[in-house]
């Protein structure tokens, strides 16, 4: 999740392409949006993502880990009674799914959720080695000496 890009033309181009290209492709019955939206967040020690689960079971949401990919999954079901019968339908129903990388800089043995109030919130922490760190400054003495 870590980003190796750093020009913010070129982020906010992907990000927007991702948004647009996942609203042609997850349309729903109705023109619903089928998408599980995602916020993500990198803090000092970790990354937190924050899922939109509105309505969705807590029983029904998987959150698996596998060879650095994060796999989110849950399912909303249809609660109609017998003589029920649907004149506009704009919640999609169904198994949802989003994938989300994860940098070789994550911890992915570490990682951790809870669900409230609709929002499922996924923690990844960030590797030791990752962190920012410090560097100090040698203070005169020639510049060719610094040893890679």
């Amino acid at each position: 999740m870590l980003l190796t890009s750093i020009d913010p033309f070129v982020q906010e181009f992907e990000r927007q392409f991702d948004r647009l290209t996942r609203q042609a492709f997850t349309r729903g019955e109705g023109g619903a949006n089928g998408v599980m939206p995602l916020d993500g967040v990198r803090r000092k020690d970790d990354v937190l993502l924050r899922f939109d689960l509105p309505g969705i079971d807590p029983e029904s949401i998987e959150v698996t880990v596998d060879r650095g990919v994060l796999s989110v999954s849950a399912r909303r079901e249809e609660e109609l009674g017998e003589d029920d019968r649907v004149f506009v339908r704009e919640r999609v129903m169904g198994t949802f799914t989003r994938r989300v990388y994860l940098s070789e800089h994550l911890d992915s043995e570490r990682v951790d959720a809870a669900y409230h109030n609709g929002v499922l919130q996924v923690r990844i922490p960030v590797l030791e080695k990752a962190k920012p760190r410090k560097v100090e400054i040698q203070r005169g003495g020639d510049p060719k000496a610094l040893r890679a």
